[in-house]
């Protein structure tokens, strides 16, 4: 209100015009620090000729004329949520119960709605002999040193465009969404790689993407989806502290020899500049340029958790505000890599560890399963465990399949299961969950999800994942209740309360887990037997069954144990069996190792 009070321009409209008035809430000014707009700019680019109700202002991406001279718009977005819906003015919400104060005489109409967000027009300042006002895309690539007062620089990427002659698909009316990589990005020869494929994935047709109402990894496509090429690009986001920082990532789905499948994610270092024709969106580097090799991606300078996806924004903030509003920026931290802790890991391992990446580097095809920061923090067995050299370098290793690209689309496509890594022995396993939505993947016992996959290098592709595979971090009970592949045993040990017996960390186990495709293929063999035993009235003998596959012991016989204790051969040849006493029984087993298995 002061600011309007200040605007002269705005108090004329307010007495003779009708008007519609998104009106910042005073935590909205608190945020967002120095504002170098002068007021009247500021006051009038909230402003509009029209009164519109909020059932009135318009479908998704659409615009309204603001009152600012060259009446730049104010771009619309409705959102569907699960408790209430929303409505977005560029990247600030319409605080919809405080919203639709309507006051009016014989002669006009005004309206005013509340926001949470101050909406900042992209301009000229005065003092530019060539002021531009309501800028394209394109417009503002040709201006970008008057419009924009931030360190960063775009000459590189308006250079691409010009050569490849790309001026239109920015010049083009509607609106749209515009991702432009910032100089800084075009280190290591990084600018001569980008061609017309690789300007018109930075394109987004047709929709007009604020990073606040923008739905979190649900892909869109780009102006570089054909036949020949498919590239979709996403928003994700991470939280550092009450800081959120944006992510853009493209998805090339099919390559070809010049544009490499996968994921490259770009830090969003300024989003949401409005334009005629839509939003633009500053990062760190070109999108769907790959020239970096597996080792290059784990010790880039960017930082990636695991608390990444889409950030439940704050409700309405009421005043005295004691909420602590979330900050949306850029960060400032550059010690930490994607992948810090855990290549910090390797480092420490010494020759070991180096001699690791040197067989990343040395592979022309590797999928790599790097667990992010968070999954290497404050675990004490994890601790112990990495200062065992030897113990950690065979965790390690079971996180490398080399000579195989698993893109995650080739593991649910080919229906492949199983995966065999540098570590000789142990092998990985995935399932896909959520109607083939998520990856899982289990080594050494530990069932991870890939938090993000594919990304991108030029000799293999990384997944991010959220465990270290190979280091127990739950119960057996919680690894039985979270493990897709052990439903089926779950659930029949719940209906007496077996369960309850594996939840218990005074004993140590070892626990012979029929998983789901056993039980399917038990009840082909004999169905009858197999459906009486999962009826709650014979729960009786679901637990007896249970009870002969369960070892209570001082310690837990792992494969390697029992191997050693079944190492003798008898007088025909035949291992040495070992009889473990189970709960009700015993169980007789041997270990029989094939070679290169």
């Amino acid at each position: 209100y002061g600011r309007l009070e200040q605007s002269k321009l705005a108090n004329v409209t307010l007495q003779f015009k009708q008007v519609t008035i998104f009106a910042p809430i005073n935590a909205a000014f608190q945020n967002i620090g120095d504002i170098k707009e002068d007021t009247d700019a500021l006051v009038l680019y909230h402003m509009t000729s029209i009164p519109k109700r909020t059932d009135q202002l318009g479908s998704s991406y659409t615009s309204l004329s603001s009152e600012l001279a060259g009446n730049p718009p104010l771009w619309i977005t409705h959102t569907t949520g699960r408790y209430h819906d929303d409505i977005y003015v560029n990247n600030a919400r319409v605080l919809i119960s405080q919203s639709d104060v309507q006051t009016s005489s014989k002669d006009f109409v005004q309206i005013l709605h509340k926001i949470d967000d101050v909406l900042i027009p992209t301009r000229s300042p005065r003092t530019v002999s060539n002021p531009v006002y309501n800028p394209n895309a394109w417009e503002f690539l040709e201006n970008y040193e008057s419009l924009i007062q931030h360190p960063h620089r775009v000459r590189y990427f308006r250079q691409k465009v010009q050569q490849n002659n790309k001026h239109n698909i920015f010049k083009t009316e509607g609106g749209h969404t515009f991702f432009i990589p910032v100089d800084e990005g075009f280190g290591n020869e990084r600018a001569a790689l980008v061609d017309d494929k690789i300007i018109d994935s930075h394109v987004i047709h047709g929709k007009v993407l604020f990073t606040n109402p923008t739905k979190k990894d649900v892909p869109f496509k780009t102006l570089a989806y054909s036949d020949n090429i498919k590239v979709v690009i996403s928003f994700t986001q991470e939280q550092r502290g009450t800081t959120l920082i944006n992510f853009v990532k493209s998805h090339n789905l099919f390559g070809d020899a010049k544009h490499t499948p996968g994921v490259v994610l770009a830090e969003i270092v300024k989003a949401n500049i409005p334009v005629k024709n839509g939003v633009v969106h500053l990062i760190h580097k070109p999108l769907m340029v790959v020239d970096s090799t597996v080792k290059d991606l784990l010790q880039e300078h960017m930082d990636y958790i695991c608390s990444i996806g889409n950030y439940a924004r704050k409700e309405n903030i009421k005043e005295p505000k004691y909420f602590e509003y979330p900050e949306y920026g850029e960060s400032t931290e550059k010690d930490d890599g994607i992948l810090s802790n855990f290549v910090n890991a390797i480092n420490d391992v010494g020759p070991a560890g180096q001699e690791f990446l040197k067989t990343i580097e040395r592979s022309h095809d590797v999928t790599l399963f790097a667990p992010c920061n968070k999954a290497l923090e404050d675990d004490l067995k994890l601790n112990s465990i990495l200062k065992d050299k030897d113990r950690f370098m065979e965790i390690l290793k079971m996180h490398l399949v080399v000579d195989d690209r698993l893109y995650i689309n080739k593991i649910i496509n080919n229906n492949i299961y199983k995966a065999t890594t540098l570590n000789p022995g142990k092998s990985l396993y995935f399932n896909v969950v959520n109607n083939g939505t998520v990856l899982t993947v289990d080594g050494g016992g530990v069932n991870a999800t890939v938090i993000q996959a594919d990304l991108a290098a030029t000799n293999g592709i990384i997944h991010i994942i959220d465990r270290v595979l190979g280091v127990p971090y739950t119960t057996i009970y919680d690894k039985m209740r979270t493990d897709p592949m052990l439903r089926d045993t779950f659930a029949l040990g719940e209906l007496q309360g077996f369960n309850k017996l594996v939840n218990d960390t005074t004993k140590k186990f070892t626990y012979f887990v029929p998983r789901d495709k056993a039980w399917a293929d038990a009840k082909v063999k004999i169905p009858s037997a197999i459906k009486k035993l999962f009826m709650r009235e014979y729960a009786y003998h679901a637990t007896t069954t249970l009870e002969r596959h369960l070892v209570v012991s001082d310690n837990p016989y792992t494969m390697e144990r029992i191997k050693q204790l079944t190492n003798q051969t008898d007088a025909f040849g035949r291992r040495r069996e070992i009889e473990l006493p189970t709960v009700r029984g015993s169980l007789r087993l041997y270990v029989n190792e094939v070679k290169d298995k």
